[in-house]
């Protein structure tokens, strides 16, 4: 009678490597140069301000009245976003400050554009 033999059967076993994910501006690290808009196409502000760059708009949004930022936004209009798009150049940081509601908002979208620039 013939014996039976088992084969051992050894398996492979594949270590699974995590990734950190990582936002798109640290993947690309381009980073872009601040634009600073010349005096006959700074932003004029209701207030008196005038400002200049992205910079100037986020520094702007940190003590802004309410008042002051729906002079400039409302439902049908949007001052900052028009500027920072046509002046500055920057159409994703315009079309996200067409989304903030209000200043505090709008600072936050300034802040987190402003970190894809080599300031």
């Amino acid at each position: 009678m013939p014996t039976a033999e088992k084969k051992l059967v050894t398996k492979k076993v594949v270590k699974k490597v995590s990734t950190k994910k990582t936002s798109k501006a640290v993947k690309n690290k381009i980073a872009k140069t601040l634009v600073y808009a010349e005096d006959s196409c700074s932003f004029w502000v209701c207030d008196g301000q005038i400002l200049n760059s992205l910079k100037a708009l986020h520094d702007s949004f940190l003590k802004m009245d309410k008042d002051v930022y729906f002079h400039h936004v409302s439902s049908a209009k949007n001052d900052f976003a028009d500027w920072v798009e046509v002046v500055l150049a920057d159409g994703a940081c315009a079309a996200d400050l067409r989304k903030a509601k209000t200043a505090t908002s709008a600072v936050t979208v300034v802040t987190k554009h402003l970190k894809t620039y080599s300031i």
